[in-house]
């Protein structure tokens, strides 16, 4: 009897060994050969699936977005749900730390997104993909905030649109000093940093 297969587990098995390929070797070492051999597949299982690297990779970027945004919103939802001003500044900051490489699963993500980002420079294909997660990022912090002030958490007078770009500027950098120095930049230490910046904007610091 044939074996049956899941082609949405099939897919999530070809994505990975996207991200491990693209990990170890860059994007254009993606190759759907080379993609195959990483996923244990015969190419042909593969191109079943994705006729072409570009595709690929398409559907790669898009499947780290969605995994991404998954775990945003999660805490999304706990920071709408009531609770004392302490915990909402907490819920918040671990909100933002969803977008660093916090740990190894993160960190190995941000390899990965920072290769894809590099290639969609050139690459119109992958730039919706670019666009939509950085858009995404500056509409949550956008809205973490904005509630932060209603809230009368943060500093008066400040100006939140400059205040959003520069906790995205600072997000974004923070992720590329970690990538590229693991070995003098660790992401307990862009942790702390992102702390602080926190600290600097509200009236309570956000001290432990």
């Amino acid at each position: 009897m044939p074996k049956i297969v899941d082609p949405e587990e099939r897919r999530r098995a070809v994505v990975d060994a996207v991200f491990r390929v693209v990990r170890r070797d860059g994007v254009e070492a993606a190759s759907l050969r080379n993609i195959a051999t990483e996923a244990e597949l015969a190419i042909g299982s593969v191109r079943h699936y994705f006729t072409s690297h570009e595709e690929l990779m398409v559907f790669a970027m898009k499947e780290m977005v969605e995994r991404v945004s998954a775990r945003v919103l999660a805490h999304a939802e706990a920071l709408r749900r009531p609770a004392p001003v302490r915990d909402r500044a907490e819920r918040a900051e671990a909100l933002l730390r969803e977008f660093l490489p916090a740990d190894s699963e993160r960190f190995d993500e941000a390899v990965v997104w920072l290769e894809f980002t590099s290639a969609a420079r050139t690459r119109p294909s992958l730039q919706p993909q670019a666009k939509r997660l950085y858009e995404g990022m500056r509409m949550i912090v956008g809205k973490v905030l904005a509630e932060a002030n209603r809230g009368g958490r943060l500093h008066e007078g400040l100006d939140l649109d400059a205040e959003t770009e520069r906790l995205c500027a600072l997000l974004d950098g923070l992720t590329v000093t970690a990538v590229l120095q693991p070995w003098s930049f660790t992401p307990q230490a862009a942790l702390d940093v992102l702390h602080a910046h926190l600290s600097s904007l509200s009236v309570d610091g956000l001290e432990d």
